[in-house]
């Protein structure tokens, strides 16, 4: 069988050894940040040497862009063919926190790389901005698609209230890391937009 050039490793085809150096750069980034990770750590972990790791990604920053893109597909993947709109847009907001609590290195991943992305130079910076503006885009259009259906009533302030939520959000998630048994991030983030909102949401299709 022909192995890896002094890595002793059986070789794997590139999409299943990019998709490997792919996991274990998210779980690296996730314990140790991106500016304490070394591009010599994840090819260590991995079995390859830094330039094995650099046949497939240009760069370090370049890792970082591939485990935010696939991070941002799995969340693109739930959405499926159809968005759903208006109040149920919230409602899957809730159920995806749900099924965070069972992904605990994404939402680490996420926790810290957003803390660390707010210094000056991080690569993270601009996929940051982007994908928060993009958030409160969705939940701006979903608030008012209710309104405008009649779901909440229509003197609700979207721009603002569409801020509280993702706050809320990424508040429960750092207490949620930082003790798990303490909150209960989905039935947390429920009550607030109901608070919110002054009206429940729609029925989960998760339950």
């Amino acid at each position: 069988m022909t192995r890896e050039a002094g890595a002793g490793r059986v070789r794997r085809p590139p999409a299943e050894r990019r998709a490997e150096i792919l996991r274990i750069a998210m779980e690296t980034f996730a314990e140790r940040g991106y500016q304490s990770a070394s591009l010599a750590e994840i090819a260590s972990r991995v079995g390859l040497t830094q330039a094995g790791v650099l046949h497939y990604f240009s760069s370090k920053a370049g890792l970082l862009t591939g485990v935010l893109d696939l991070r941002d597909s799995t969340d693109i993947s739930e959405l499926g063919h159809e968005r759903p709109r208006g109040l149920a847009f919230l409602r899957h907001l809730v159920d995806t926190v749900r099924r965070n609590a069972g992904r605990e290195g994404i939402v680490r991943l996420y926790t810290v790389l957003a803390a660390e992305s707010v210094t000056a130079g991080h690569p993270a910076q601009e996929w940051f901005r982007g994908r928060y503006a993009g958030l409160l885009d969705l939940v701006v259009e979903a608030l008012d698609d209710a309104a405008a259906q009649g779901e909440i009533p229509a003197d609700v302030d979207a721009a603002t209230t569409a801020r509280v939520i993702v706050a809320t959000m990424d508040g429960l998630q750092l207490q949620w890391l930082l003790a798990p048994g303490s909150v209960d991030m989905a039935e947390a983030t429920e009550v607030a937009i109901v608070r919110l909102i002054g009206r429940d949401l729609p029925p989960s299709s998760d339950r």
